[in-house]
Order: structure tokens, then C-alpha cells, then sequence
């Protein structure tokens, strides 16, 4: 099997968790039933309807008329109608059987119960049996309901996962460097270590690392951001992205089910194949009114049957009505659809639910705690404050050829200003406190304070008073000197993310406590949280003690949601109400959290909680529209406005159920509007 075939049968996967999920616990009789099956079926049952219809006299008695009467007519309605279960009404049985076997009856039970009072009934009244048949209604009905399936399934069925669409975008071929020549291979066959070229706007088929040419690359796909992110030797590039002007060549590091697309998938297929407790609710509220439909239809039977005992069809009717009204049809698409939807669409803006509950759980987190490297921070060097454009483009000459973390952060932060770096001779290495070497005619050194001192130099005032603020705020500061000369000073620190700010504040607007964790100095951890307007720090915390800062957060009844990407993070992830892995960090922070953040941007955290509160709106929404609309049908099905002229047929009754279906199922279409940011 092809990798693209492994991605495809991965995407069939999360397609039947999907269905499953897809709330049909209750209704798993036609959890993998496919749109076209209800689609066929409505359509031929509504054909079959139609001389039902014609032929009833049932219904030419209610609207008075007096239809076409042949001889045997009265037989018509009865071979339809038995026609018309057969075909479109045994599926709602097979569902009942399932139901009733795992002791959940739920929708199907009680459309079965529905048609076979109508059918046993009808074949009495066709054999002879005084009152009227119902054949015409429970054509209808069937013919309703298959219409509701299908209108449920092709919902359920469109709500899929984004990334699951996109995975069919995975090339099935790829072209591998095999010495001097390039073959086409399928992808299944590549191994690690193996050399592909990707060619400019091809789609990427396996993680990998580049190993030669330079591109920009669309990676919309995996972290929901569309600016295409620029990649070189030594970068790395993922499956299913999409390559822009450039040929690359990349070296395989993963393959098949390794990649972190097969891994997202997995997350997203676990995620919808998990519960939420509006789903759980749901299924609560299905089994509670199947027990209140039976209560209502045996109520209707006696009391009508002591009112009219003379009219058996009458009060045969009332109990079908109740059966009919009572199915669950709507509350079985209110909480899967709307699951559904919010998982792609945090899918689509890089927010991979791992666990629904966890989503759930984000509405009422009332405190962000966020670990400080690598989620607020970028994890790696880089110039902080203010340097001369001159001291920089000279400094990055000198530290050019070495491959010191300072020296790539100074020669990367020259490079983003888009400095000339001249090109220096004579490089030679001070024995780890700096480096020397000739920048045109000017023989230059970049070090530490110790070469400084070493060498007698003095400092500028101004640098001295810089040196001070940046040091106790963690920075390594490095001087530029030519020959008794102190020309400029550059400080280095873990980069703080150009979006962290932006993230505080949008926590912050939403009425959420923002607090910061980091196992640096307290001098660092004041000064990374200064610069983002967080009040709360816990400094020079070690590995094993983060999980026991969330729980000191949770000691008051916080509800606290944590943000990490390493390995020490894992305990204090899974301890938090709701873990968060920023998406570049590690598989057990990974395996820790219920919500991954495909990117790296923290603000991503604020759009988590965004999605979680319209999720649970639009869930509370739904419950409502679906079992509001049982509470006032059943008693007028059951005829208790019956005086005041106001009766419900089963029919009608078919007709409103399914009406309610459609307004739970257009509600929670409404989520896709939502934009996080």
C-alpha cells in the first residue's frame, strides 16, 4: 500500500470515528450509513407514497374528497405501504435490534415502535377490523424520516475534518536522487535517509530536512498560518505542505504513519471518537426519552381509551403521534454536529483537539500558565535591545566563519536587518571568550566582559549603564573592540516571540489570569514578564516542580490551563484542567495535552478558548432547540389541547420532527462563521 493509500485509509478512519462519534452511540444501528443509502431510499419510498396517498381512503374521508375507486383499490394503499416498510423501514428495525442489544434504546426504538403500531394496526383494519387505516401515514412517515437520515448523515458526513481533505492532497509519487539520476518512485517506497526533489509548487510527500536549494513553503495545512515560511539547508519540511518558487532536495527523516500529518490525523480521529459531556448529556436526555415517550404513549392509551372507548382508531392514532413526535431525531445531530464542525475548524486555524472534553473544559479556564522557553520565548539566542547597524554588520563580518550560538544569532540578526557583511580574513578563536579577525583593513575582536577587563579597556558610560540592565535581565552581553577602543556592545538572550505580547493581551481582554513559569533566574523571569505585562512569575522552578505550581493555582478553585512543548512539561500538562502543547515541542508533551497547537504561536491559546465557548454555546443551543421541541410536542400529540381544536396527526407530527432536525442541523452550520482572530 502507497503512502498516500496508508494516508487515505488514516483519513477513512477518522471518517468512521467521525460518524461514530458523530453521536450515534444512541442511534448505532446507522452510524456507518452512507448519505446516498437514506437518499435512494427517500426518494423510491417518496414515489411509492404517492399512490399510497391517492389510493387511501382514510384520507379522502379526512379532506372529504372521494378519489379514484377501482376494483381491489382499498388494496393499493395496503401493497404500498408494506412495500414502502420493507424497503425504507427496515433499517430503522436493524437500528432497534442494535440499540436494544447494548440496552440504549434510543431514536431507532422509537421510530420502530412507530411503524409497527402503524403497520400492525393498518393490516388489522385492511383484514377487516373496524376504524381506519393508516397506511397513508405511515408511508409518510417512513418517507419523513429517511428524509431526516439523509439530511443527518450528509451533515455529519460534510462536518469532516479539514486536514482529513487535505491528506488526499499527499502526492502518491515522488522523485528520488538516485547518484546523478532522478526516478520516479511511489511514495511507499521511500526509506529514511533517502534524497528527494521536490519541485517548485509540488506538494511535499514526506517529512524530511533539506539538504540543498532554498524555497518558501506553504505549511498552511499543518499550522493554520498562510504566509509561506522560508526554508534552506539544514531546515525542516513536513508532508502535504506545498513548495513555492524553489527546487528543494530533502533528506526523508519520516515516512508513512511517522509523519506529522499521520500523527495530526491520529489526533484528530482519538479527538472525535472521544466524548464531551454535552454528548454524554445528550445520550442521557435519548435514553430519558424513550422511557418519557413509552410513559406518554401508555398514559395516551388509557386515558383516551376511557374517553372514547369507542374509537379505537382515534386513540390508536394519539399513541402513534406521541411515538412519532418523541423520536429523538434532532437531539441525536445536536452535539456530534457541532463537535464535528469545531474540530475542523480548529483544525483549519491550527488547533488540534485531542481530547473534546478538554475543549470543553477550556470555556471556563480562569488561569493561562505558561512555561517560559520555548512557548513565550523562542528557545534559542538572539539579539535583544538596542545595536548599532554598524556594530552589527561588523560584528557579524568577524563571527561569520564560526559556528558558535552567538556568533549564528549575531551573523542571523545582521541578515533579518538586511546589513552588508563584509567578508574577514585572518579568523582565529580566542579559546571560548571571543573571537578575532580582519574586516577590510580594521583588525577587530568580538568577546566577553573577561577580554575586556583583561586587556585594560574602558568602557563608554552609556555601555556601562546598558551592560548592568541587560545582565540582570539574563542577557549575555559580547563587546566589539578595535584595538584600545570599546566600539559597541550587543546583548543576546532566548528571544522573546514576536506574538507573545499580542497573546497576554488578548488573555488578558478576555478576563483571564496570565502567569508564567521558567526554571531561569527570578531576574530573568521579571524581565521576560515585564516586557509582556504578566504580573504572576514563578521563577527558578525545577522540572519536577511545575506540576506542583498548577495544582497551587488550582488550590483556590482556578480552573487552570497550562501551555508547554518539553519533556519536563508532561506531569504538569496532564495535572492542569486543560493541557496545551505548543506544537513545535516534544511527543510527550504531546501525548500529555488535550489541545494541540499546531504552530508555535501562543496566541493560538486565546483562539483555543474562543473556540471552546462558542462550541459550548452553539452545543447548549442545540439541547435546547431538540428537546424543547419534545417537551411541547408530546402533550400536544397526546391530544391535551384537544378541546381547544388542536390535534396533531402523525404526519404532521413526522413533519415538525423534522423540521427540528433541519433547524439543529442549520444552527450548528452557523459555528463555521466564527473567526478566532
Amino acid at each position: 500500500m502507497d503512502h498516500s493509500q496508508h494516508m487515505h485509509h488514516d483519513h477513512d478512519h477518522a471518517d468512521a470515528s467521525s460518524a461514530s462519534a458523530g453521536g450515534h452511540d444512541h442511534h448505532s444501528g446507522h452510524e456507518g450509513h452512507d448519505p446516498a443509502i437514506f437518499r435512494r431510499k427517500f426518494w423510491l419510498s417518496l414515489v411509492l407514497t404517492i399512490p399510497t396517498l391517492v389510493f387511501s381512503m382514510g384520507l379522502q374521508d379526512i379532506l372529504g374528497l372521494s378519489g379514484p375507486r377501482v376494483p381491489g383499490s382499498q388494496y393499493i394503499p395496503a401493497a404500498f405501504g408494506v412495500a414502502i416498510f420493507l424497503y425504507g423501514g427496515l433499517v430503522f428495525l436493524k437500528g432497534a435490534v442494535t440499540e436494544l442489544r447494548a440496552k440504549q434504546p434510543g431514536m431507532m426504538t422509537l421510530i420502530s415502535l412507530a411503524i409497527v403500531v402503524a403497520l400492525g394496526y393498518s393490516v388489522a383494519v385492511t383484514l377487516g377490523l373496524a376504524g381506519m387505516d393508516f397506511w397513508w401515514e405511515l408511508a409518510t412517515l417512513i418517507t419523513i424520516m429517511l428524509l431526516g437520515h439523509w439530511i443527518e448523515m450528509s451533515a455529519v458526513m460534510g462536518a469532516q475534518d479539514a486536514l482529513g481533505e487535505l491528506a488526499k492532497l499527499l502526492p502518491d509519487e515522488a522523485d528520488m536522487l538516485h547518484g546523478d539520476h532522478v526516478m520516479t518512485v511511489p511514495v511507499s517506497q521511500l526509506a529514511v535517509g533517502d534524497r528527494v526533489l521536490v519541485r517548485p509548487g509540488a506538494a511535499i510527500p514526506v517529512d524530511g530536512e533539506v539538504v540543498e536549494g532554498d524555497s518558501d513553503v506553504n505549511e498552511s495545512l499543518l499550522t493554520g498560518e498562510s504566509a509561506a515560511v522560508a526554508k534552506a539547508k539544514g531546515a525542516q519540511v513536513i508532508a502535504g505542505s506545498v513548495n513555492g518558487s524553489g527546487a528543494l532536495t530533502i533528506r526523508v527523516t519520516k515516512t508513512g504513519g511517522e509523519t506529522a500529518i499521520a500523527g495530526i490525523m491520529k489526533l484528530v480521529a482519538d479527538a472525535q471518537s472521544s466524548k464531551s459531556s454535552a454528548q454524554l448529556l445528550a445520550d442521557r436526555a435519548a435514553a430519558l426519552l424513550f422511557y418519557v415517550a413509552l410513559g406518554a404513549a401508555i398514559i395516551t392509551l388509557v386515558v383516551w381509551l376511557v374517553i372514547r372507548p369507542d374509537d379505537p382508531a382515534f386513540v390508536l392514532e394519539r399513541v402513534v403521534s406521541v411515538l412519532v413526535i418523541a423520536c429523538p431525531h434532532a437531539l441525536g445531530l445536536a452535539i456530534p454536529l457541532v463537535s464535528q464542525i469545531s474540530t475542523a475548524l480548529g483544525a483549519r486555524n491550527g488547533i488540534l483537539v485531542k481530547n473534546r472534553l478538554a475543549l470543553e473544559e477550556a470555556r471556563a479556564v480562569s488561569v493561562v500558565l505558561f512555561d517560559k522557553t520555548g512557548t513565550l520565548t523562542t528557545g534559542r539566542q538572539g539579539v535583544v535591545g538596542d545595536v548599532d547597524d554598524e556594530v552589527l554588520a561588523l560584528a557579524a563580518s568577524v563571527e561569520a566563519k564560526s559556528e558558535h550560538a552567538i556568533a549564528r544569532a549575531i551573523v542571523a540578526a545582521a541578515k533579518e536587518r538586511g546589513l552588508k557583511v563584509a567578508r574577514a580574513k585572518g579568523f582565529s578563536s580566542l579559546a571560548g571568550r571571543g573571537v578575532t579577525a580582519t574586516v577590510g583593513d580594521r583588525e577587530l575582536t568580538v568577546a566577553s566582559r573577561r577580554v575586556v577587563t583583561e586587556r585594560g579597556l574602558e568602557l563608554p558610560a552609556e555601555l556601562v549603564n546598558s551592560t548592568r540592565e541587560l545582565s540582570t535581565g539574563g542577557a549575555t552581553v559580547v563587546y566589539l573592540i578595535e584595538g584600545p577602543r570599546v566600539l559597541g556592545m550587543i546583548a543576546l538572550a532566548d528571544t522573546i516571540r514576536p506574538e507573545s505580547a499580542e497573546a497576554v493581551a488578548l488573555l488578558t481582554k478576555r478576563g483571564v489570569r496570565v502567569a508564567m513559569l521558567t526554571g531561569d533566574s527570578r531576574e530573568v523571569g521579571d524581565w521576560v514578564a515585564r516586557q509582556l505585562g504578566i504580573d504572576e512569575v514563578f521563577a527558578e522552578v525545577l522540572p519536577g516542580q511545575k506540576s506542583d505550581v498548577v495544582a497551587q493555582l488550582q488550590a483556590d478553585g482556578s480552573k487552570v490551563a497550562m501551555v508547554g512543548d518539553g519533556v519536563n512539561d508532561a506531569p504538569a500538562l496532564a495535572m492542569a484542567d486543560v493541557g496545551i502543547a505548543i506544537g513545535a515541542g516534544t511527543d510527550v508533551a504531546i501525548e500529555s495535552a488535550g489541545v494541540v497547537l499546531a504552530s508555535s504561536d501562543p496566541r493560538g491559546v486565546a483562539d483555543t478558548l474562543a473556540l471552546s465557548r462558542a462550541t459550548w454555546r452553539k452545543e447548549l443551543q442545540n439541547l435546547f432547540w431538540a428537546t424543547g421541541y419534545n417537551a411541547v410536542g408530546i402533550p400536544l400529540a397526546a391530544g391535551v389541547l384537544f378541546g381547544a381544536g388542536i390535534l396533531l396527526p402523525p404526519a404532521l407530527a413526522a413533519v415538525f420532527m423534522s423540521a427540528s432536525t433541519i433547524i439543529v442541523a442549520a444552527n450548528a452550520q452557523l459555528l463555521r462563521l466564527l473567526r478566532l482572530r
